[in-house]
């Protein structure tokens, strides 16, 4: 197990704690990363682009001039993509581009960038996100004791606690190129795009908890059992082999 120094935000080291292998020691794989990147841009498309079809295009539907006779070429309507103002052919239309991916393969890729920004020395372990008052001039100055600038020129920060922490939410909502979420709002993207990552001793629990590899062999053993006790119960039952008596030796008994 790795073990990482704790800090307070006066930049004063607190402690340490040990973090997991399983979870901060994997190796990297980007080709991973990568697929659960476009899974989550994919998903986060609205996919409400469209164009107008002849159908849609306002204008009249009557024929400009007769077929035949006038030299000029033959139209049918205003309305033809031919024409200025016509309908676009084959033109974009609204539609889902989300897609689902393996948990595993979600949680792999989470723990191949979790281990990364731990071995790059970009993921700082805080010991409490404890502010007095929702105010933005204290959150930057716990930043600047971080070793964070506060000007333009700001370095892109995640930082992992408690969503019902309020004074924190309220305080950094302001600063631009700085993030707050939970460990079950964590992402690849948001670990990929952000070069430092806060994270509160209470989230680093939540995290062990959330992708630990036992956890998805306790869930594939409940999934298979599931399965398998639905498979019992639509399963045919089975025609008994007695044969009826007749009526013939009814009567003979």
């Amino acid at each position: 197990m790795a073990t990482v120094k704790v800090r307070n935000l006066k930049n004063k080291e607190v402690g340490d704690v040990e973090l997991s292998d399983a979870i901060f020691g994997v190796e990297l794989n980007e080709s991973l990363i990568h697929a659960a990147v476009r899974n989550y841009l994919a998903n986060r498309r609205q996919g409400t682009s469209a164009t107008k079809t002849r159908g849609n295009v306002s204008g009249s539907g009557r024929k400009l001039w007769k077929q035949k006779g006038t030299g000029r070429a033959r139209i049918a309507s205003l309305r033809s993509p031919l024409w200025k103002g016509g309908g676009n052919v084959h033109g974009p239309q609204p539609r889902d581009w989300s897609y689902k991916m393996p948990k595993k393969m979600r949680r792999g890729a989470l723990r191949s960038a979790l281990s990364e920004r731990l071995r790059e020395g970009n993921l700082i372990v805080i010991d409490d996100f404890s502010f007095e008052n929702p105010k933005t001039k204290g959150f930057l100055g716990a930043m600047s004791d971080l070793g964070f600038d506060s000007n333009k020129k700001a370095t892109k920060t995640l930082i992992v606690d408690s969503l019902d922490n309020s004074n924190l939410v309220l305080a950094s909502r302001n600063v631009q190129k700085t993030k707050v979420t939970n460990g079950y709002g964590l992402n690849v993207y948001d670990i990929i795009y952000h070069e430092k990552l806060l994270i509160s001793k209470s989230a680093i629990e939540e995290i062990n908890q959330l992708l630990d590899p036992n956890r998805e062999k306790g869930e594939t053993e409940i999934e298979a059992q599931i399965e398998g006790a639905t498979t019992h119960e639509t399963k045919p039952k089975r025609k008994s082999s007695a044969k009826k008596k007749t009526n013939e030796e009814e009567a003979a008994e």
